[in-house]
């Protein structure tokens, strides 16, 4: 797939494991998934969560994020290290992502009551407006491919969704190492700019530089990129 082309779902491949078929031939089919959730539409779950902003249990689902710019951010545990910082740092950029029109939802495998008193006693997350899914079934952290299945614990797996609903940035870590909310930020302004121009982004690319104009200048631009922009301009 090119960089000029819009952002399609992709379909699960379907292996047909039978090498003989005929008219009485059972196929059995098995589906392969990718390792990766990049262009493909947000898994549908249901689950337990609690709201930090209101002080409440409530439940989410997948189609409360549909038609919406959505992040859904896994970390591996309550009451730990490396988590509450990446929380809060969300956090702190709260009003930036609803000034985008994105939602968040952080989702851990642990309990709704864990969540809330996580937030009540941990000094980083004061004022905490985030919504916290409740995994316990763990089957949510397993449909996004973050499940670690050996600790029951999600990797810290960060995805973004457009408003169709299709996944188009992932980010998946180990726990030992946080990930930046301000990087993020610059990925979702960058695919907002990018979906709603059909200009494509450059590396580092930050509202006011310049894009790519592939989408009227196609064929001039082929294996001339450099005519359109340096790489003083790229790192600036």
């Amino acid at each position: 797939m090119a960089c000029d082309t819009g952002v399609k779902a992709r379909e699960e491949s379907v292996a047909i494991e039978n090498s003989q078929i005929d008219s009485n031939t059972e196929i059995k089919k098995d589906k392969k998934m990718s390792s990766t959730m990049v262009q493909r539409q947000i898994p549908e779950f249901k689950m337990d969560a609690y709201d930090a902003k209101t002080g409440h249990f409530t439940t989410v689902s997948s189609e409360d994020y549909k038609g919406k710019w959505a992040v859904v951010c896994f970390y591996p545990a309550d009451f730990t290290f490396v988590c509450p910082t990446e929380i809060a740092a969300m956090n702190a950029h709260y009003d930036e992502f609803q000034d985008l029109g994105v939602e968040i939802l952080a989702v851990s495998t642990d309990t709704k009551f864990s969540h809330k008193r996580f937030v009540e006693t941990e000094p980083v997350l004061a004022g905490l407006k985030l919504t916290i899914g409740a995994d316990t079934t763990n089957a949510v952290s397993e449909a996004f491919g973050v499940l670690i299945e050996e600790e029951g614990m999600a990797l810290r797996g960060r995805f973004l969704f457009n408003p169709e609903g299709v996944c188009v940035a992932q980010e998946v870590q180990a726990p030992m190492v946080g990930r930046n909310v301000d990087e993020f930020l610059r990925q979702v302004r960058a695919w907002q700019h990018a979906t709603a121009t059909g200009e494509v982004c450059p590396a580092g690319w930050r509202p006011g530089k310049k894009t790519l104009p592939v989408n009227t200048d196609a064929e001039k631009m082929t294996g001339r990129v450099g005519d359109y922009i340096t790489i003083e301009e790229i790192l600036s």
